[in-house]
């Protein structure tokens, strides 16, 4: 990564409203490394779970409303962290990328829009990027680790992918067997915990109309990396993180087992271990406290 690189900020419905611990943590860890998030101005829902099954081209067009967006602030890569933002974001910059026709329609429904002063259009290749492969792939572990100045020696963490983080697929990770948070939490100076749930869907899209279903998949997950070691889940996603932390009370009544096994955000994990202050790291914010767990390594 170039000194000065700027990146548009997408932080999708979550991070502003039940998610804002992410929100905070993702611009406290890239402040403290100097990376520069542009918040992107009239940003929209990208569509969520439902655009897909409702309108095909809707799924299309919301997310790439976002990317004409960035291009209309003079940026041509955009920073997700809601691993279902960076699927659809990053999907449809692809379709566009991919397809002239693709292109045409986006324009033809963007047409009278305006941004910045200018029509709104999509007439550059705008890349979707993932705050956990921005520090991967542009920022890079070599560079973090000079970065690290409170290890997490003597943590167990299970790192969680879910089912959205590494789709589509591409060169940042297998879509089955993915490395990534890994690398990222050995870098930190915590034990990797290897498990064999860690990219099974948790359940988070039926929470609200099937939650015995989220309960289920949720308690296998959760089940899965206790049995491990795991002192605590890290994960990528706000629907993960309400799937495996709002539903853990149901999904240990489901299962006929105590779990109590905290889930925090990898960006929350990195702030400990560049020495950000906790307090602005939204750990009051988690229904499974992770006090007790963080304590016991001092923090």
């Amino acid at each position: 990564m170039t000194v000065g690189s700027r990146y548009a900020y997408y932080p999708g419905c979550s991070l502003l409203s039940g998610a804002r611990e992410y929100d905070h943590s993702v611009r406290a860890v890239f402040a403290h490394l100097g990376i520069e998030l542009v918040d992107l101005e009239d940003w929209s829902c990208c569509g969520a779970v439902h655009a897909d099954v409702h309108n095909p081209d809707a799924a299309v067009l919301l997310p790439a409303r976002n990317l004409a967006l960035a291009e209309a602030q003079g940026l041509d890569r955009v920073v997700a962290p809601c691993s279902g933002c960076y699927r659809n974001l990053r999907r449809a910059g692809k379709k566009v990328a991919g397809d002239k026709q693709v292109r045409s329609m986006v324009n033809d429904h963007l047409a009278g829009a305006r941004a910045e002063g200018h029509a709104l259009q999509l007439t550059t290749d705008v890349e979707v990027l993932h705050p956990l492969y921005v520090l991967l792939e542009e920022f890079g572990l070599d560079r973090l680790a000079q970065e690290v100045s409170h290890p997490l020696y003597g943590l167990r963490v299970a790192s969680y992918y879910g089912c959205m983080l590494t789709r589509p697929k591409d060169v940042f990770d297998s879509t089955e067997r993915p490395v990534g948070m890994d690398e990222l939490v050995a870098v930190l100076g915590g034990e990797v915990v290897d498990y064999p749930m860690k990219a099974k869907c948790c359940g988070g899209a039926m929470a609200i109309s099937h939650a015995d279903v989220t309960a289920r998949l949720t308690g296998n997950v959760l089940v899965s990396a206790r049995d491990a070691g795991a002192d605590i889940v890290t994960l990528a996603c706000p629907m993960c993180h309400t799937a495996l932390d709002a539903y853990q009370s149901k999904a240990e009544r489901l299962m006929g087992q105590a779990l109590d096994l905290p889930v925090l955000y990898f960006t929350q994990l990195v702030g400990l271990a560049l020495g950000l202050d906790p307090a602005s790291l939204g750990f009051s914010r988690h229904l499974v406290s992770p006090h007790e767990q963080l304590a016991r390594v001092g923090f």
